[in-house]
């Protein structure tokens, strides 16, 4: 299971449980999979509920990439994420949360 004090979050893929994480390297990967706009748009579309599923895919693949996971996005499309197409939103809005978030007590 993920540690959300370090970021992780988990997602079973293919009944196999992967952890996920927005490192440097991982934000680097998701900003230039984006192509156009910014992290920040990405935070502000999921805020708003406006984002794509592209941009579901975009995150969980660079969190993948930051916990390990060695596959390219065209590995999931296929693939069956527990809970369905939900739980990826939710995990790729958890993702993004943990990595611009204050730990608890800091300021």
């Amino acid at each position: 299971m993920g540690n959300p004090y370090a970021g992780e979050v988990t997602l079973v893929i293919d009944g196999r449980a992967h952890v996920m994480r927005l490192t440097l390297g991982a934000l680097a990967e998701l900003e230039e999979s984006l192509c156009a706009g910014s992290l920040m748009a990405l935070i502000q579309r999921f805020e708003e509920a406006q984002f794509s599923t592209r941009d579901v895919l975009a995150l969980i693949v660079a969190g993948l990439h930051g916990g390990g996971w060695q596959g390219r996005a065209a590995d999931l499309l296929q693939a069956d994420i527990e809970g369905g197409p939900v739980a990826a939103s939710r995990a790729a809005a958890r993702l993004l949360t943990l990595a611009f978030a204050l730990p608890e007590g800091a300021e």
